[in-house]
Formats: C-alpha cells, sequence, structure tokens
C-alpha cells in the first residue's frame, strides 16, 4: 500500500524538532515522507499515514535487539541488511518515545561524519 500522508502525530513532531537540532541536519521529503538528512545523508524517515506512525533508522549496534520488538522489523528492499530497521505503530499510546529517540541518536551518528556524530555521542550537542 502506498504512502498516504495523514496529520502528524505529536511523537513524529517531537523528533523531527529533536533530529533538525543536530548540527547540520535538514529535512527532505523523498518519495513524499519526511525524511532526517546529515549532509544529505539519510538518518531517519517518519511519518504519519492512515496505518498510524512509521520510523525508519540505521541501528549498526541494536538492529538485532530492535527486531526483537513485534512492532519492528529489518526495512525491506535489502536495507535492512545494513542494518536499517522500520517500526509501524498503530496508537500513539503504543510509541515508546524515549527509545525511538536512542535509536534515531544512533542513526545520526552512525551517518554523520566522525566529528559530528563524536560531539553528539559526546553529549555535547
Amino acid at each position: 500500500m502506498s504512502f498516504q500522508p495523514a496529520d502528524p502525530w505529536p511523537i513524529e513532531l517531537a523528533l523531527r524538532e529533536l533530529g533538525l537540532h543536530w548540527p547540520e541536519t535538514h529535512e527532505d521529503f523523498p518519495w513524499g515522507e519526511r525524511a532526517l538528512k546529515v549532509r544529505g545523508k539519510m538518518f531517519c524517515l517518519l511519518g504519519t499515514s492512515d496505518q498510524g506512525f512509521f520510523f525508519t533508522v540505521k541501528l549498526p549496534q541494536s538492529a538485532a535487539a530492535a527486531t526483537s520488538q513485534p512492532w519492528a522489523k529489518p526495512t525491506g528492499y535489502g536495507l535492512g541488511r545494513s542494518g536499517w530497521i522500520s517500526a509501524r505503530f498503530e496508537a500513539p499510546s503504543a510509541v515508546p518515545e524515549e527509545l525511538l529517540r536512542d535509536w534515531m541518536r544512533e542513526s545520526y551518528c552512525a551517518v554523520a561524519p566522525k566529528a559530528l556524530a563524536k560531539r553528539l555521542a559526546a553529549g555535547e550537542l
């Protein structure tokens, strides 16, 4: 089923705000979906559709743990082999916000230039 935009859930807006706070991050809309990128490289895809909230990130350290969650799976199109994980939630109350924030930070650090990732990981940002 194709992406059908819907009014964003508060979690989408909160995660967007968090990601845009990090250095050299910008927002883009490839395929009509919200993507957060650092220096042109995507680290998070998120949005709200008629099927709920979706979230995709690159998790080189915690992908195995992530896929143990019933709402998370390796991302399609072969991206799962590179540590990309996709999650989908049908109800706002089911979203583990702190965990998604941690995953988004891990994804940023995996994609960002080393100097930026190091600053974020050290808590400087």
